[in-house]
Parts: structure tokens; sequence; C-alpha cells
């Protein structure tokens, strides 16, 4: 046996893979060295070049273990963005702690499957306890609670959304069968909500037509006045309401949504509410911040995100119910994987909680993490953001050529470059390409009232507000450069 086709697991794995993991490791700081800085100079063509002068990805005759990680790790190392890099703020993208990373491989060694007992016995003791302690961070029950790890929000959206409608459109009585076709289903949420909300109605046969879009107010978030109007209006229609989505972490500004408020009138229409706190949920291990998120358990469900505020490998997102018999539409008996007789017994799988079969162990590499720096920790980390997109802030907000589109509420900072002659939007997004294509920044952009924003993601708890003012004085000078002359 070659060290190509060795087994990472069983009693040789670990030494099958040691002299790997050196290669690996050598292949990434490598890549490091050569990209300095945040992402590569040369745009597209220089990464596509880069990877393909590697050679034939699968020739005829293998180049061996060795020879494989040492050149693809290092061409894919130099050619990567580094969320780790101070310079790269543009997404929800956080730099991963090094536990988790480590944590992760021991996933991947063991390379658990949760849609059986007999496939995952620790994977799915680990999801269980590590789903009780956010049942216990939302305020949910934890014993009455259940959940499941995820993709990510957009995976929590659409099975979230998919637990509402059943709920709301399952008959109450033989009588009531037909009620599925004698009724259009509506969910309600703001306008800046995730586009997974209405692209999940669409996939789940609800129509994106059919999501409504709640105003919002002067601070960007749900009107509760105007959600219970259009439900009162969509009954009064004939319609049946089928989910209200507030969100608790906006993607561009990070607001959240007045949840008590929408929870009462979610509550007084008998409308199951759903919760993406995929971004703000982190917010929940700061003692600071925390009570931003009053209401949360209130909801039906909620989505959470550990690879945003929580500093995990994608994927680490978590769908969170109040209680366990809420799953019952995903519930289902497959004679290979879980069979009543070996569920009566003890031997209980992770079926019936998620759309996926195959699922790896996830939950590990959260499990982890959390036990080594413990809510104490996690929220200092948060801390260390919030308190960087406040420095941010006043840092545009004190410059005469930045503007500042809102103070921040976590730890996005929202602003623009001021021209002084030629088109705001066409040298803000010009600028942006400039910091791309130098390798210098990765800077988010995105829009309101039809202008161009930029926008700072910051996830970085150890980066330095010095390192944020040089990525400021980046934009500044990238900004004059793109700027029309006279």
């Amino acid at each position: 046996m070659t060290v190509s086709t060795g087994l990472a697991g069983g009693a040789t794995g670990p030494e099958n893979m040691r002299p790997l993991l050196s290669t690996a490791l050598d292949g990434l700081g490598k890549g490091a060295v050569e990209r300095s800085g945040p992402l590569p100079a040369g745009g597209p063509a220089a990464v596509t070049e880069l990877v393909t002068g590697v050679g034939d990805v699968l020739p005829v005759d293998g180049v061996g273990a060795q020879q494989a990680l040492a050149e693809l790790t290092h061409v894919f190392s130099a050619g990567a963005v580094d969320p780790a890099d101070p310079s790269c703020a543009a997404h929800l993208h956080a730099p991963p702690l090094a536990v988790s990373v480590v944590a992760d491989l021991v996933a991947s060694t063991l390379n658990s499957s949760l849609d059986s007992w007999d496939q995952a016995p620790s994977g799915i003791a680990v999801e269980n306890e590590v789903l009780q302690a956010f049942a216990r961070l939302v305020g949910y029950h934890p014993t009455r609670a259940s959940g499941c790890v995820t993709s990510g929000a957009t995976e929590s959206n659409l099975t979230g959304l998919l637990l509402a409608r059943d709920h709301a459109l399952r008959p109450a009585s033989p009588a009531k069968a037909g009620m599925r076709n004698q009724t259009a289903p509506r969910v309600f949420c703001s306008a800046e909500a995730h586009f997974s909300v209405a692209r999940s109605a669409g996939v789940l046969g609800i129509g994106e037509d059919a999501v409504t879009t709640v105003p919002v107010d002067d601070q960007h978030r749900m009107d509760p006045q105007a959600l219970d109007s259009l439900i009162a209006e969509a009954v009064a229609a004939g319609d049946k309401p089928v989910a209200v989505v507030a969100t608790a972490g906006t993607t561009d500004l990070g607001v959240i949504d007045p949840l008590p408020r929408i929870a009462e009138v979610a509550a007084r229409h008998g409308v199951w509410m759903h919760v993406d706190a995929a971004y703000g949920g982190g917010a929940l291990f700061s003692e600071r911040l925390a009570p931003l998120l009053n209401g949360l358990a209130q909801a039906d469900s909620v989505a959470l995100d550990m690879h945003k505020l929580g500093w995990q490998p994608v994927a680490a997102g978590v769908l969170l119910v109040r209680s366990e018999e809420l799953f019952e539409p995903l519930e289902r008996r497959v004679a290979y994987l879980n069979t009543e007789d070996d569920e009566d017994a003890g031997y209980r799988s992770l079926l019936g909680r998620s759309l996926r079969t195959t699922r790896r162990a996830d939950a590990l590499k959260m499990a982890v993490t959390l036990r080594a720096l413990g809510s104490r920790g996690m929220g200092a980390l948060v801390d260390s953001c919030h308190d960087l997109a406040r420095h941010a802030a006043n840092r545009v907000a004190g410059h005469p050529n930045l503007e500042l589109h809102r103070d921040p509420v976590l730890s996005t900072v929202v602003f623009r470059y001021l021209p002084v002659r030629g088109d705001a939007n066409a040298v803000n997004a010009s600028l942006r390409r400039s910091l791309l294509g130098d390798g210098r920044a990765v800077i988010g952009r995105t829009e309101f009232d039809g202008g161009v924003q930029l926008k700072l993601t910051l996830l970085n708890p150890h980066a330095t507000e010095a390192e944020i003012d040089a990525v400021l004085d980046d934009v500044v000078a990238a900004g004059d450069k793109e700027t029309p002359a006279s």
C-alpha cells in the first residue's frame, strides 16, 4: 500500500496522515507568503493561470500523494481569499479558529454520517449536546426543543419554512382534507430579509410571488404595525398565512427586527414565527449585545450560523425548533436506516431532522470550540468585532472624503467614498474593483436608495484599529485614483 491509497482511519490512519499534514501545512505557508495579502493580484485570469499551471487534474498516471498535495495546496493557498487578513472584510466570511479546523479534520477522518446510529454513534451524541447548548442560549427549554446542524442559513430557512408550511396547511380533520387546494399560502418578511426566504418559498411550491415584503422603519427594521395589517388583509382575502420571517442581523446592516412585537403579531394571528438569526445569533454570546435579541425564544424556529460570528469552518449552521414534535413532517421510516425496533431499543438516528440523508458530523468542531472558549470567551470575540466596527464607523464619520450610511449594529459598516467630481456610484464601484485587482483589499459592495455603497464586514477579532485604519486609507487612495480628472 502506498501513501496515496492509505486510509485516514483505523490504527494506521494517523501515521498515514502525519507526513501529509506536514506537506499541507508547508503548502499553506508557502502560498500565503506568495500571496502576501488578502487575495492574489491580477484578478480572475491570474488565478486561473495559477491553478491550471499545475497540470492536468486527472492524468493517466498519478503523481503521488505528496506531490499532488504539495502542488495543489500551494496554488490553492496562493490563489485564495484569506479571511484572516484584516484587509479581507467584504462578506460574512469568518476566519476559522485553529482549534475548530483541527476538530473538523477529526470529523473528516472518521467520516461519520448522521442519518443512522450505526454510522455515527458519537456524532449523534455530540450533535444532541450542541443543540441543547444552543437551545439554552436562545431561551428554549433544552429538553423540549430540538434541532439540526445544517449547511447554513439557506438550508435552515428552507427547512423552517417547510415545517411552517406543513404546520399551517395540514388538514385538521378529513372533512378539511381539501384545504390545501382552497387557500393561497402567504409568507411575510421584511423588505430587507435574506433572499433565501423568497427562494425557499419557490422551492417549497408556495411561490416566490406569495412572499409579502413588509415595510421597514427608518432604522431598516420590520414594521410590526404594517405586518399586522398585511396579515389581516391576507386573511380577509381568503389567503392562508404560513409564516412570519423576522431577521436578527440583516446581511448589510446587521439590523435586528423588533422580535417581541413581531412575536405578538404572529401569536395574535396564529402564524408560525421563524427568525433568521444567522448573523445576529452570535450576539447571544455577548452580554453587551444579547439584549438586542430579546424575544427570540418566542419564535417557533430559529436559524443560527456558527461560520459567521462563531469562527467555524464552513459549514456550521443550526436550525432550532421550540418543540421536537414540530419536526414531524420530516419523519421517515427507512428499513436500512432506522427501524422502529432499533429506535425503541435506543439506537436513534437523526434522519427525521434534516432534508439531507448523508450528513457529516459538523457539530464536533462547534462542540470543541464552545468547550474550549466557553460563553465568556466567545462573547469576548464578538465584542472585539463590535468594537472594531464602532471604531471604523467613527473613523469614516470623521473623514472628509467618506460618508457613513448609519451607525453599526453588530460588525458591519456601510459607507461610501465621496469623489470631488464624477459619478459617485461609478467611482465607488470601480475603486472596489481596483483594490481587488491589486490584491490590496476585499471590500464589500451593496446598494441603498439606488446608490452604490461600500461595506466592511469585520469578523476578525484579532484585527487592530490601526489595521482597519489602513484599510480605510486604501479605500480613500483608490477613490482618489478612480476619480475622473478635471
